[in-house]
């Protein structure tokens, strides 16, 4: 859709040069029956040159591009109207571009979830001191947990201080409902503990924006469509504990090193499985751990996570986890690539999301 888009903007901006071309004299235009003035060949050479910089800041500027096409459509619009009956079209296309400038600044905005994902974002960076992880700091946890964090290769790299994931996937609001794709990215935090998790999607051909936030002792949850409508506004006791149990799986999952805190309550099963208790912020979780023989991690079960939905504002307690399918190193650091999110409902197992981590960051410096 994006490079759809930008195709219009460059032939958009294309066209205009027709009415430079007949004001300066370039070619024989006899389809253009109203005279321009030198004057206005100057400005549609530059509404030209603002849609083909705005097809180009589409992905160079992603986050400012509306404002330059905004103009665009203004001078646009004051070009046209003097050659009404030769141009009169264009008024439908910068309509076309008006509309998508105005979804930019709704969905990039510095009014936008996004804005506000990222403002939060940039509060709480800042410079990481490198401290290692020593065989030292895993002595009082269980054996699975200690030689998954070996084998994860956490011992020698600094302990993690904040983190940063960006992944893509599809996900969906129910057993029966449209699977969307989405593509996402997140901010953790480690002390004071903090998540920060911002997704773009597509519901019927029409973008979906979220953004999770968990700070403090409260998580909230709000998801627009087009940026503009309200279809999610979810916060309360039941949604702070499900993003703890949430915080504490990307720490499981995504930042094993994490796991040497001693305010983590550890308990074996066997060799392969572990319980563990979380508290963060007077909300505490609880959660099995699941390794293989190799001694990476294959899956978290909790049964402290609620599930909610769209559909329906209630929420309801259920088993949830996050079996993994696949592992890669980013950097020294062996974790999760590849898994899924599934909820146990009384009908049966499914899964709700299905993801591949693009990338993971850690110790993130200030932007």
């Amino acid at each position: 859709m994006l490079i759809v888009f930008a195709i219009l903007l460059a032939v958009h901006g294309l066209i205009h040069l027709l009415g430079t071309a007949k004001a300066f004299h370039w070619a024989e235009l006899p389809q253009l029956t109203q005279p321009v003035s030198l004057f206005f060949g100057a400005l549609w050479l530059i509404v030209a040159l603002l849609f083909l910089v705005t097809a180009v800041s589409l992905f160079a500027w992603p986050r400012w591009w509306w404002v330059i096409g905004a103009c665009g459509v203004a001078v646009s619009m004051f070009v046209i109207v003097p050659s009404w009956t030769d141009a009169k079209v264009g008024a439908l296309a910068n309509a076309i571009v008006l509309t998508g400038a105005v979804f930019g600044f709704l969905s990039q905005g510095p009014f936008s979830l996004q804005t506000e994902y990222e403002r939060d974002v940039a509060s709480r960076l800042s410079a990481v001191a490198a401290v290692p992880i020593t065989d030292a700091d895993l002595a009082h946890l269980p054996l699975p947990v200690q030689r998954y964090l070996r084998v994860a290769g956490v011992v020698g790299q600094s302990r993690v201080r904040n983190y940063r994931v960006t992944m893509h996937g599809r996900i969906r609001d129910g057993r029966e409902s449209r699977w969307m794709p989405f593509a996402a990215e997140q901010y953790n935090f480690v002390d004071p503990p903090a998540r920060m998790f911002y997704l773009n999607a597509s519901m019927f051909a029409v973008p979906v924006q979220g953004y999770h936030r968990y700070v403090a002792s409260s998580a909230s949850m709000r998801v627009k469509a087009a940026a503009l409508v309200p279809i999610v506004k979810a916060s309360g006791m039941e949604m702070t504990q499900s993003e703890t149990v949430t915080l504490f799986n990307d720490m499981c999952l995504m930042a094993p090193a994490t796991l040497i805190d001693r305010a983590i309550d550890w308990e074996a099963v066997d060799a392969l499985t572990v319980k563990a208790r979380f508290t963060n912020a007077g909300h505490t979780i609880h959660a099995t751990l699941v390794f293989d023989d190799a001694g990476m991690l294959t899956n978290f079960v909790s049964d402290d996570r609620y599930q909610s939905s769209i559909e329906s504002t209630s929420m309801r307690k259920l088993r949830w986890s996050t079996p993994v399918s696949g592992t890669r190193a980013y950097g020294p650091v062996r974790v999760l690539s590849a898994g899924e999110a599934r909820w146990q409902e009384p009908g049966g197992e499914y899964a709700y999301i299905q993801l591949a981590i693009d990338d993971i960051q850690y110790n993130v410096g200030s932007r």
